[in-house]
């Protein structure tokens, strides 16, 4: 059996051991982001957060648009001024415009649900690394927030917008005016 110079071995275990001390400060720093309302763990239930506050805006709009068209349509009937009916055009292309610009927001889901997708996995990835560390030894580390990481006074006091079921209702905000 041949054995090896001890000077690189111990070399190579000394730097095995710093990348790996490196990588538990940096999975401990994704786990601990500087802004503790919004987590790494949160990023795939922000992001859909994101496409079915999108999806619920244009639902509305659509159906705003829509009731605007039937509202044109009964005005086209009843008007026979050629200036009105070519503001009445006018509408009807304002609306088109707006029903263009709303299918638009399908190909932004989509991509959106991608990204989301790829934040799940990199999300599952560091849970698994933080399992294997250990939760404890993760949450040990000191996490050095760098230079420009830091939150502004303003920003450590956002608390929103709060994900569907957290957070104050309409209601109680209603509540505390009466």
């Amino acid at each position: 059996m041949t054995t090896l110079p001890k000077e690189p071995l111990e070399q190579e275990l000394n730097a095995l051991f710093r990348y790996m001390q490196r990588v538990r400060q940096e999975v401990a720093a994704i786990d601990r982001p500087v802004d503790q309302n919004h987590g790494f763990n949160s990023m795939g239930d922000q992001m859909d957060a994101i496409v079915e506050a999108t999806e619920a805006a244009t639902n509305t709009i659509m159906e705003a648009m829509e009731s605007s068209e039937d509202a044109n349509s009964k005005l086209r009937e009843q008007i026979t001024d050629p200036e009105q009916l070519a503001l009445l055009d006018q509408i009807t292309t304002n609306t088109n415009n707006v029903f263009e610009a709303c299918a638009f927001q399908d190909i932004t889901g989509q991509r959106v649900n991608k990204v989301a997708r790829s934040i799940v996995y990199v999300e599952d990835r560091v849970t698994s690394l933080i399992d294997l560390f250990g939760e404890k030894e993760i949450s040990d580390i000191e996490v050095v927030v760098k230079p420009g990481e830091e939150l502004t006074e303003d920003e450590a006091l956002l608390n929103g917008p709060q994900m569907a079921g957290e957070g104050l209702s309409q209601d109680d905000i209603d509540n505390l005016f009466d």
